[in-house]
């Protein structure tokens, strides 16, 4: 993809040595800081499947009343659920989706289709979703908003758009935590996005899986573009390699150095990329969306949206249904 990427203006080159340096702006980045906290996501997929209630979250998910408060209460402050009290004059409240949070349900359907198709091993994805605008079974698939067609990403051509920029790297540590337990992520519930964020849910793995998608391949310029600390990278390469995303290969034997592209695998990562963008962009970008992007094959501006594998219309989260593949414990 590297030759599609001319017309993004690169940051300035630091030596490893004056990092941290600069963060390119960035939608998916935005997207993920939100999805990347365990509790937070447990809360919205039960959202998801229509918890609406304290009680409800509490008994599935299990969690200390305060961690629950804490994590409905962000989630609140983000705009992403509403609270009202069940009736006039109640002290106890629901929690619903705002339009910000229900818009968050494509990016679930694109890691929940990338978690069904490469991560469930020998066995059935949890849920069989189904199309109730058409009535049929369905697959979700990530396509170009201007002309319906699958997006492919060696179809893709980039431009810097108005929130094109950087500023300057946080330097809190807390942003070099590994990926959660997938025990907590799958707690309750088999869940085929919890297995998606379980790879690229940390800020560190996340951010150099965007820099390949950006042509990066080698370990000194990741180092370069990311200011990251050797043994981190090291680390998140090694697990994305243990994972099936990456694959190494030696460019030079003395002394020895790889470079490192995505498999199949990786390449299929591309889709959730690009409607977590798409997420950031109407949310969280004040209208000034850091990257814009053209279809070669239809040579128009688009945005990746997720249509029904069957009838190819755009996916609303209130015209899908599921059935579970599983069952969940008695008390939940």
């Amino acid at each position: 993809m590297s030759t599609q990427l001319k017309t993004i203006e690169p940051l300035p080159v630091t030596s490893v040595a004056s990092a941290p340096a600069l963060d390119r702006f960035c939608s998916v980045a935005r997207t993920v800081e939100i999805l990347s906290d365990a509790w937070s996501f447990l809360v919205l997929r039960e959202a998801f499947f229509r918890t609406r209630r304290f009680e409800g979250f509490q008994s599935v998910l299990r969690l200390p009343r305060n961690t629950l408060v804490q994590r409905l209460n962000r989630l609140t402050e983000l705009g992403l659920l509403q609270k009202s009290s069940y009736s006039a004059g109640s002290t106890r409240f629901e929690y619903r989706f705002t339009s910000k949070g229900l818009d968050l349900f494509p990016v679930m359907l694109a890691m929940l289709t990338f978690g069904d198709t490469w991560l469930r091993g020998d066995k059935e994805p949890p849920l069989q979703l189904v199309h109730t605008a058409c009535g049929k079974p369905f697959s979700p698939v990530v396509t170009c908003s201007a002309c319906g067609e699958p997006i492919d990403a060696h179809d893709v051509q980039y431009r810097n758009g108005p929130g094109a920029g950087s500023c300057p790297r946080p330097t809190d540590r807390k942003r070099s935590r590994r990926p959660s337990d997938a025990q907590v992520l799958e707690r309750v519930r088999p869940c085929s996005v919890a297995r998606t964020l379980q790879i690229i849910g940390d800020r560190w793995t996340f951010l150099v899986v965007r820099e390949m998608f950006f042509g990066v391949r080698r370990f000194d310029e990741f180092q370069a573009n990311l200011g990251i600390a050797s043994n981190i990278l090291t680390d998140r390469l090694q697990r994305l390699t243990d994972h099936g995303i990456v694959a190494k290969r030696a460019y030079q034997l003395r002394p020895e150095r790889f470079e490192y592209r995505f498999t199949d695998k990786g390449r299929d990562l591309y889709g959730s990329m690009l409607v977590m963008m798409h997420w950031g962009d109407r949310w969280l970008a004040d209208g000034r969306p850091p990257l814009l992007m053209r279809h070669r094959k239809c040579q128009h501006d688009f945005h990746a949206q997720i249509a029904c594998s069957e009838c190819h219309e755009p996916i609303q989260a209130r015209q899908v249904d599921y059935q579970m593949r599983y069952v969940l414990e008695p008390d939940a």
